[in-house]
Parts: C-alpha cells; sequence; structure tokens
C-alpha cells in the first residue's frame, strides 16, 4: 500500500486529492493546522474514527512553518510520495500580509524539502506551483514562459518553484512542479471570486440577498474543475522521471463572463445584480492567464474536459442544493489526531 502525506488537506485542492488517493488504495496522511474550531469540513465525508479499524486516513496537527514538525513527520510517516498544498493562497490578500505569504507560501517549502531530505530523500514530491507566477507575461503561458508575478503570492510561489527545481538538480531529489491554471469547484472557499459569484446568483435567486460586488470584471483566467486537476498531479509523480508541467484548460473566461454563466442558469440577469468595489481590486493586476497544457498531454495523457459554462452550472447547482438541505454538523475531530 502506498503512503502519501498532503499539506493542505483541508483545502480545496487537497480535500480531493486524499478522495482520489483514498480511491486508488493509498493510506493518506494529512496535515492539519491547529485552531480553535475544528477545520475539516471538506474531509466529513471521508473522515473516520481513529478507532475504526481498517481506516486508511490520517491527520497530524503541523504547519509548514514549524521545520522541526516536519522533520518529526516525515520521520514518523515514511510517505512515498508527498504532495505539497499549503499556501496562503488568496491573492489578493497577500498584499496585505506580505511577510505572512512570504514565509507559508515561500519559505514553507523549503522547510519541507529539506525535511524530505534529512528523513526520507527517495520520497517524490509535488510542488503546488500557480499560473500567478506569470502574471503580467501574456498569454498563452506554458513551461517556457518567463515568470513577471504581480503580487506578492506569485513572487512567493517563484520562489517555491526554483526551491523545488533545485533540490531536484542539486540532489537528485524526485520534485515535479505543477504550474496549475485557476481550478474552482463547490469546495472552493466563499471569497474566491468563483465561489462568491456562484453563491450569490444562487442566493439571488432564492430571494436572500440582492447584489454581490466585485473588482476587476475585465480579468481573464483559464478556469477548469478541480477534481481533473488533482487527477494531474497524481499524474505527475507517476511518471519515470521529474519534470514540471502546466495544466490549463486553454479557454480565456472573463470574469464578466463568468457571472454571465451562473446568473443565467438561475436565469437572471448579471446586470441587475453585480456592483463593483474598487477594495476588491489588486494593486498591480494580472490581466490575463491562459494556458497551454500540450507538454502534460503528450507526457501523460492530461487533458481538462470541463469549461467555464459547465463550471458555473456544477458551482450554482451545489449551491442550491447546500440551500435546500439543512446543514449537516460538522465531524469532532480529537485532540489525539496530532499525537
Amino acid at each position: 500500500m502506498k503512503r502519501a502525506l498532503i499539506t493542505g488537506i483541508t483545502g480545496q485542492d487537497g480535500s480531493y486529492l486524499a478522495d482520489l488517493l483514498l480511491h486508488k488504495g493509498y493510506e493518506v496522511h494529512g496535515v492539519v493546522r491547529r485552531c480553535s474550531t475544528f477545520n475539516t469540513r471538506r474531509l466529513d465525508h471521508i473522515y473516520r474514527d481513529p478507532h475504526d479499524a481498517g481506516r486508511r486516513l490520517f491527520l497530524h496537527y503541523g504547519d509548514v512553518s514549524d521545520a522541526s514538525r516536519l522533520v518529526t513527520l516525515l520521520a514518523k510517516v515514511r510517505p512515498d510520495e508527498v504532495y505539497n498544498l499549503a499556501a496562503q493562497s488568496h491573492v489578493r490578500v497577500s498584499f496585505d500580509e506580505p511577510e505572512n505569504t512570504g514565509d507559508i507560501t515561500g519559505m514553507g517549502t523549503t522547510r519541507l524539502l529539506e525535511a524530505i531530505l534529512m528523513s526520507r530523500p527517495e520520497t517524490r514530491y509535488y510542488q503546488a506551483s500557480s499560473s500567478e507566477m506569470f502574471g503580467a507575461t501574456p498569454p498563452p503561458q506554458d513551461e517556457s514562459t518567463p515568470f513577471h508575478p504581480r503580487s506578492p503570492y506569485g513572487a512567493a510561489k517563484v520562489y517555491s518553484y526554483w526551491m523545488t527545481r533545485n533540490y531536484r538538480e542539486a540532489h537528485g531529489m524526485f520534485t515535479v512542479n505543477g504550474i496549475l491554471f485557476n481550478h474552482e469547484s463547490p469546495r472552493r472557499g466563499e471569497t474566491f471570486v468563483t465561489r462568491k459569484i456562484a453563491r450569490a446568483a444562487a442566493r439571488i435567486a432564492r430571494g436572500l440577498e440582492n447584489r454581490v460586488y466585485l473588482g476587476n470584471l475585465d480579468a481573464i483566467r483559464d478556469w477548469g474543475y478541480a477534481p481533473e486537476y488533482v487527477e494531474g498531479m497524481w499524474r505527475m509523480l507517476q511518471l519515470d522521471e521529474p519534470d514540471d508541467y502546466v495544466l490549463a484548460t486553454g479557454v480565456a473566461t472573463t470574469v464578466r463572463e463568468f457571472a454571465e454563466h451562473c446568473f443565467g442558469h438561475v436565469a437572471l440577469d448579471w446586470r441587475d445584480h453585480v456592483a463593483h468595489d474598487s477594495a476588491y481590486l489588486r494593486p498591480s493586476e494580472v490581466d490575463a492567464l491562459v494556458g497551454d497544457s500540450g507538454k502534460a498531454e503528450a507526457a501523460f495523457g492530461w487533458t481538462a474536459q470541463t469549461r467555464a459554462g459547465d463550471l458555473a452550472r456544477i458551482m450554482v447547482e451545489a449551491e442550491l442544493k447546500h440551500l435546500e438541505t439543512a446543514k449537516a454538523p460538522l465531524a469532532a475531530v480529537p485532540e489525539q489526531m496530532g499525537r
């Protein structure tokens, strides 16, 4: 049985990746930050009580800001694969918290890579790189496109990208960068623009709200469906040789068009319900991110199947369903899980 360790397991991608790896027969270990409230909602459907025999999902308290804890976890878990999905991942917030973003999104990668080198250098490592690294460089963007990040988040991801490559080249480790363009789902956080729009469309359609405030409606993004992208992450670590790969749909969609898709699904005109708020604008904007994933398709047969219109439908339908059903109670996670 293969064993995987996922940082950021409680996030959108981490939860879908845990689903995938459990389905493939893995023993899955996840790193969870200690909080005063449980933040494991996205894992409720796969969580099992620690006393249940045969469980294959194990959660451990830890943080990529704590190097000694990472060394301890690597020595204890001894994973075959590590997926580093932990980050301060909100681009707009990174302008308000640049130091924290650099520490977690950037230096956290170095701490984890060094822990692997010290404890289990044969472990295969996946680094969650980002299309935000390209920033101001015009699309289409692929693995050879120069980086020009336009946010503290993008800059931290560029640092992590090069550290991942450095450990591969200097120490012979199996490390890969997955340069993933925007990928969304009903599990996306509510402050991210796609979820914010989908949620607003559903609530407005049900008479619970009347307006949603957005920033730059002209921003162009390449939006795909998150479950497809975690499949690509896994495939990268199954290759004979490590390399870096872009995952993207190759289709350009503006924020305005995504809003039109979402509101259109509930028979509303987005123009009647979307208002502008400059507070949501970035100090330095990224105008267009559209990826070319031809290298990934050639290497391991990955192509995106879901486009922005279908993604909008999926997300709005999930919001409507959520409004129609009582919210399930959060699963209790015992204190012992991190020991």
